[in-house]
């Protein structure tokens, strides 16, 4: 089901009317899902399955980043600082 947020964070980076698999695509709604369960881990410290998710969604936004960046330069830097990362 897609959420009135997902939709935001796919609308924000789709590069044609239909794009809701591109990379910044991906890479958007993942940032939308970190920050979501890292405000829910501030407040529930001890869970612990939710915490190895946040884990496996890091690492697979971090190697999205990697493959944007070597294959689309401009576009990495778009995202990047579009959503806030790598302060």
């Amino acid at each position: 089901m897609v959420t009135k947020d997902k939709k935001t964070a796919i609308a924000a980076q789709q590069q044609h009317a239909k794009d809701t698999g591109s990379t910044p695509v991906q890479i958007s709604i993942l940032t939308k899902r970190i920050n979501d369960l890292t405000e829910h881990l501030k407040i529930h410290k001890k869970d612990k399955h939710s915490r190895r998710g946040l884990l496996g969604m890091v690492g697979r936004r971090r190697r999205l980043l990697r493959y944007l960046q070597m294959n689309d330069a401009p576009a990495y830097r778009k995202l990047v600082k579009d959503l806030g990362l790598r302060a």
